[in-house]
């Protein structure tokens, strides 16, 4: 069966096609991806302008085309959290829903961490024990932990990167100051969070997932020792702290050409990293395993087991 999962976040609305049978592994046939970057179109009043509705509209529509050719029986949408806070979310939605065709999965902050969860854990699999993760999206920061597929604690704070460079880091290059001020909003943010899940076991393995988090990997961490490729990653703490005043220093522009960061990603990736580093140094986590599976990919597991469950119940 050829599923599709659209997930429409801050950033970018992304289309994973995937062949998939019941207690099988999916198998990614085709990623479409447009860039939209929707907090640039935040209105001061918390709503999406017409220009990015616009935009929102199109890169779906785009979407349900290549979906349509890719010979998908069943398309699993969902938006995050750009949509799902902007003041004129119920129109938004409105009209993402009639360029779809179909209903909208607006998902919340601590669903999307669930979400996300399942993915790892199916990635790293049941001896991996107790997971911590963090995963950075446009919008919001997710955070979950636990030793099942469901993870026993889970939270989301809106500190993700495209939000925290629209309210802190509005200069390019946006300088070593303005970094400090995001640093003490993001340890204030998480304060709370932190103690949550400190109160968690200590964690077997901390993993990261999100392009962000991976783009970040790419810059400044290195391969598992023993395996090829560039899937297994781990992402020092000191190696991201030691990378996040150059950033600060470099224009947008020249990002772009440095290991790992694409285009989409060269304006909110300085955010991107303060966060994630605050949240690591918090927690006292010193170095990420980058997990390649995410939200889209637990979307797409937790639909499979639902058929394979109909299918033995049948």
């Amino acid at each position: 069966m050829r599923l599709g999962v659209l997930d429409i976040g801050s950033n970018t609305v992304h289309l994973l096609v995937a062949d998939v049978r019941p207690g099988g592994r999916p198998l990614a046939t085709t990623s479409n991806r447009t860039v939209l970057r929707l907090m640039r179109y935040l209105e001061p009043d918390g709503s999406i302008a017409e220009a990015g509705v616009e935009a929102l509209v199109a890169a779906v529509a785009e979407a349900r085309a290549v979906a349509e050719k890719e010979n998908v029986a069943e398309l699993l949408a969902t938006a995050t959290s750009a949509v799902r806070e902007a003041a004129n979310g119920e129109a938004v939605i409105a009209r993402i829903e009639a360029a779809l065709g179909q209903e909208l999965q607006v998902l919340g902050g601590e669903a999307e961490a669930r979400f996300t969860f399942l993915a790892v854990r199916r990635w790293f699999g049941w001896s991996a024990g107790q997971i911590m993760l963090f995963d950075i999206g446009g919008g919001s920061l997710e955070l979950a932990a636990g030793s099942d597929e469901l993870p026993d604690v889970a939270a989301s704070v809106p500190l993700g990167a495209g939000r925290m460079t629209i309210e802190f880091l509005g200069e390019d290059p946006p300088g070593e100051e303005a970094v400090e001020v995001l640093r003490a909003h993001s340890r204030e943010t998480l304060a709370p969070v932190a103690a949550l899940m400190r109160d968690q076991p200590r964690p077997d393995h901390v993993v990261g997932s999100s392009k962000a988090i991976r783009s970040l990997a790419k810059l400044a961490g290195y391969p598992v020792p023993g395996w090829s490729g560039n899937q297994r990653m781990l992402l020092p703490r000191g190696a991201l702290g030691s990378w996040i005043p150059r950033l600060a220093r470099i224009p947008a522009s020249a990002r772009q050409e440095l290991p790992g960061i694409t285009a989409d990603r060269t304006f909110q990736i300085v955010a991107g990293a303060v966060v994630l580093h605050t949240a690591m140094t918090i927690m006292d986590v010193d170095e990420l395993e980058i997990s390649p599976w995410a939200l889209r990919e637990g979307v797409l597991l937790r639909y499979i087991e639902s058929l394979a469950w109909n299918e033995s119940n049948g």
